[in-house]
């Protein structure tokens, strides 16, 4: 069953920004680092950042200086600030829960449906 549920996608204009919002149960947000990957059409599914519980962070460098990932430890929430968006960041975007700090997918526990972010140039 669904564990992980993500909101905020949508479509930008390229320069544009969006948010992204991933909830997870208790018991999941307390004992993982919270991730985000993202999948572009007829790509394999690629790392966009990590967060550990005190707020380390991990950014891909083909995001970084434009997306913040953040975490609410008291709400079980994650983020993912996407600013100065670009028309190849369009993809399907994952929030995921896993085991370390780290941008490879095999420590990732748990995955989200997916939200799919479109921008336009």
């Amino acid at each position: 069953q669904v564990q992980l549920k993500e909101s905020g996608g949508g479509s930008a204009q390229a320069g544009g920004s969006l948010k992204l919002v991933c909830v997870a149960p208790g018991y999941i947000h307390g004992n993982t680092y919270r991730a985000w990957f993202r999948q572009l059409p007829g790509k394999s599914r690629e790392a966009v950042a990590v967060i550990g519980y005190g707020g380390d962070t991990i950014v891909a460098p083909s995001v970084e200086g434009r997306f913040t990932i953040s975490r609410d430890n008291a709400k079980g929430i994650s983020y993912l600030q996407m600013n100065n968006l670009q028309p190849e960041d369009t993809a399907m975007y994952y929030c995921a829960a896993g085991r370390a700090l780290s941008l490879n997918p095999d420590w990732i526990t748990y995955w989200g449906q997916g939200t799919q972010v479109t921008v336009s140039s």
